[in-house]
């Protein structure tokens, strides 16, 4: 049977998309569908703050930016312009006053989510604790029950996954990295309609991801749809990087010939493991 496709970092497991400690500009490009040209301005201007730089001099961003990078997509969503957008989010910044225009930085003790993603990334299996604890601190209870879904995954608990997955939308039914990641297991499932409906509110959430456009195609194409398959795949170019078009345009021209060829149209296409993306 055909696979889904993450094209993603070495940080996601096996298709599906968790929350990160850090993030790159490239990552929160295809994660929010924002070019990289704005967050690196955003960032210049203060208007969303990187905690470091990579070695080569990427801003790189925490999860408390990514809640700002939600709110971007929120507006984005509401029909407001660039502009009006970055009007939203200053007017939230630094509600406190600043000197000499720079945020005094304060030692901090980690919070439970904090210490959570860090241990996750690490690969320490006390990162389920500290998402439980952070969950009953009410702290980022989505993000702690999505992650803990890929933990029940990665143990091969595809029940447990299920459950951290959907517990997660009851507390932020807009949450996308859990309704991506239940499209996923749908798929593995065989359960192409429901996952293809949990993959088209991701494409509502965020309209720009490669990975729900390509999916997306190949749900359609199972189905025997070649006409939207070609149309998501066209969609998920528009957002892929060099390494992703090279497969996507392999897919289209498999559907292409497929519509020249109607005999061939039974034919499941084939989906390979997506390129691993460089940080």
């Amino acid at each position: 049977m055909s696979v889904v496709v993450q094209f993603s970092t070495a940080a996601q497991s096996k298709g599906l998309q968790r929350v990160q400690a850090t993030y790159t500009v490239r990552e929160i490009s295809r994660q929010f569908g924002l070019s990289e040209h704005s967050i690196r301005r955003w960032t210049r201007e203060g208007v969303i703050q990187a905690i470091a730089s990579s070695p080569d001099g990427e801003a790189r961003y925490d999860f408390h930016a990514l809640t700002q990078f939600r709110r971007a997509r929120e507006l984005r969503s509401q029909g407001l312009t660039t502009r009006q957008i970055e009007a939203e989010l200053a007017g939230q910044l630094n509600l406190f006053p600043e000197k000499g225009g720079q945020l005094i930085q304060l030692p901090i003790r980690l919070s439970p989510f904090e210490e959570a993603l860090i241990l996750h990334e690490q690969g320490d299996r006390r990162a389920a604790d500290m998402y439980v604890k952070a969950i009953q601190g009410g702290e980022c209870i989505s993000d702690a029950y999505c992650n803990l879904g890929i933990l029940d995954y990665e143990a091969n608990n595809i029940p447990g996954a299920f459950d951290q997955f959907t517990k997660a939308l009851r507390h932020d039914p807009r949450h996308f990295e859990a309704h991506f990641n239940l499209a996923h297991l749908y798929f593995e499932a065989g359960d192409f309609r429901l996952a293809r409906l949990h993959y088209e509110i991701s494409e509502v959430i965020e309209p720009g991801s490669a990975s729900v456009h390509f999916n997306l195609g190949l749900i359609h194409a199972i189905d025997g749809n070649l006409i939207l398959a070609i149309a998501s795949l066209h969609k998920a170019r528009e957002s892929a990087t060099e390494e992703e078009l090279a497969q996507i345009d392999e897919m289209l021209a498999g559907l292409q010939t497929a519509i020249k060829n109607p005999e061939d149209r039974g034919k499941k296409p084939e989906a390979r493991s997506a390129p691993q993306s460089e940080n």
